[in-house]
């Protein structure tokens, strides 16, 4: 098994998956300010700055425990989002993935297909065994997503955060690299 180290590009039919430069940081913080992506992931740190955010993606090229790749538009080259492999444990063969797609990306199926390239790399590239995630119970674009690319919901944390004056639940998924096969070799 390989690292994360290799930051690689990969293509489907509705998005790019790149390595992110520091100049995507200006997109980014557009991006987490939007209040669909706040009420599904959370409002960003007060200590979160541009220049933070900059510094952040421009490292993200080096690290080699994580790999954070831009979701693009392969027309215009237009950054819409992100997909993250990160937490990788390298004994179990496992990570945590999570996806951000700002309002350009939304209702394209950008967001699904960006899911199924980051997962089969993972998988085929890096020999993980397993990925998963954690989405709020409320995010149901975001489950449907997950289910369609093979993730099985394997437990909720409940009411995990008070979000708007209410408790949320957190749904756990995960999803094995013989069921990604398995999914994979009927799907052509």
């Amino acid at each position: 098994m390989s690292d994360f180290s290799l930051k690689p590009v990969l293509t489907g039919e509705k998005t790019v998956l790149r390595p992110f430069t520091s100049a995507d940081a200006d997109v980014i913080w557009e991006i987490i300010q939007d209040p669909e992506v706040i009420r599904f992931t959370g409002e960003p740190s007060t200590e979160l700055t541009l220049d933070l955010l900059r510094f952040w993606y421009g490292k993200r090229t080096t690290a080699p425990d994580r790999l954070d790749l831009a979701v693009t538009d392969p027309a215009t080259g237009e950054l819409l989002g992100e997909v993250v492999l990160y937490e990788w444990d390298p004994g179990a063969r496992s990570c945590t993935f999570r996806t951000l797609i700002g309002p350009r990306g939304r209702g394209r199926g950008v967001g699904t297909e960006a899911t199924r390239l980051i997962i089969g790399y993972g998988f085929a590239q890096l020999g993980l065994h397993r990925i998963q995630l954690e989405a709020y119970a409320h995010n149901h674009r975001a489950l449907r997503v997950y289910e369609k690319a093979g993730f099985v919901t394997e437990g909720v944390r409940r009411e995990v955060e008070m979000r708007e004056g209410e408790w949320v639940d957190e749904v756990v998924m995960g999803i094995l690299d013989r069921e990604w096969a398995a999914l994979n070799s009927t799907v052509r």
